[in-house]
Parts: structure tokens; C-alpha cells; sequence
């Protein structure tokens, strides 16, 4: 019996040429890359790649992938062809899951792991007495994230920096994720919030 040997997918013929350069911009602004920057990882002249984000030259399929590697991206998460469309609907069932509920401290996803997503949204549930920063929970954010936190109920403590800060349910507060931070709830109730972490908003 013949031994088949895996291949890659095959792209349409009218795909040979392919428009990206709205998507590369996108990216590369995301990524707070300039564009002498993102064509020196790429290996592409910064007058191709400025040619191709403004839509004046279609790249082959093999410029494009370098220029996908320069974006730390496959070329087809370039193209889109790992996505499934241009809405994702994340079911309660699904989300990721952390924390140490052992220590009184769960979080929740709630947005999908989609190629170059540059935000994440997660809602937290501490019990009374509970914190987060726990060895279950979520990085040290990147230089330049920002993040921005909703109190759905209860009262927490934001430590940032050193520097404390009382939050009622309802109140909203934005600071730079990037600076030793933990959330505390000092009870004598269940307290839950919701985080918004961008990356790359801010200079480092």
C-alpha cells in the first residue's frame, strides 16, 4: 500500500496574488512597529512593504509569508484562513478557565485566542478576603498594556505600584498593566470585576 504523504493546503489559483495591506498596517500599528522596524524582521524592503500596505503592489505568496513572520504570525493567520469568519461567539461552556478557588480567587476568558488579537477581556470572582496574583493567574502584562476594570459587585482593593485604591461596585478604573498590580477584596462579601488588558497602548 502506497504511503500518502501530507501536504499543505493548497491556495485557489486567484490567490496567487493577494491583497493584505490593510491587515499589515493593522498589525503593525497593533504591534507599535514602525515600518522600517516590522521590514527588517521580515526580510522585505521597507519600499515593498509600504508599497504593499498602501495597496499599490499585491505580494507573491512568499513575500507574504515572510511578511507574516515578521508579524509573529503564520501566513495563514495572515490570510485569515485559521479563522472561521469575522464574528467568534465564545459560549458560556467554553470559556478558559483559572485560578485558585482553593484561595477564594476564580477567573473566566471571555474572549477567543484569535491570531493577532491584541485585547484580552476576563471576569474575575473573589471571595471575601480573596486576591488575585495567585500562581494560577494570568502574566505579568507586557510593556505598554493597559487595563481597564469594571466592579460588577462587592468592594475590592486595586494595588498598583505600591499605591492602593478603594473600588465600589460600579466603579471603573484604568491603570498601567504593566506595574506590579493585584486586585483584594477586604469583604465581608463576594466581590466580582471585569478586566480589559490592550497591549501595546502606552510607550514603554
Amino acid at each position: 500500500m502506497a504511503t500518502e504523504i501530507p501536504t499543505a493546503p493548497v491556495l485557489p489559483a486567484d490567490r496567487e496574488r493577494i491583497e493584505i495591506g490593510p491587515r499589515v498596517r493593522a498589525l503593525r500599528d497593533e504591534m507599535g512597529l514602525s515600518l522600517r522596524e516590522v521590514a527588517e524582521r521580515c526580510g522585505v524592503s521597507a519600499t515593498t512593504l509600504s508599497q504593499v500596505e498602501r495597496g499599490e503592489t499585491s505580494p507573491t505568496l512568499q513575500v507574504a509569508a515572510r511578511i507574516a513572520a515578521g508579524l509573529d504570525l503564520r501566513l495563514s493567520q495572515l490570510l485569515r484562513l485559521d479563522e472561521g469568519g469575522s464574528v467568534t461567539v465564545v459560549r458560556t461552556g467554553d470559556r478558559r478557565r483559572g485560578g485558585d478557588p482553593e484561595r477564594g480567587h476564580r477567573f473566566e476568558v471571555l474572549t477567543p485566542p484569535l491570531p493577532g488579537q491584541r485585547s484580552e477581556l476576563t471576569r474575575h470572582e473573589l471571595d471575601a478576603g480573596a486576591r488575585t496574583g495567585t500562581a494560577d493567574d494570568p502574566p505579568m502584562h507586557a510593556p505598554g498594556s493597559r487595563e481597564i476594570a469594571l466592579v460588577e459587585r462587592g468592594r475590592v482593593v486595586l494595588h498598583c505600584d505600591g499605591v492602593a485604591h478603594e473600588l465600589d461596585a460600579g466603579d471603573c478604573v484604568t491603570f498601567d498593566a504593566d506595574l506590579p498590580h493585584h486586585f483584594d477584596n477586604p469583604g465581608p462579601d463576594p466581590a466580582s470585576l471585569l478586566a480589559v488588558v490592550s497591549a501595546g497602548l502606552r510607550a514603554g
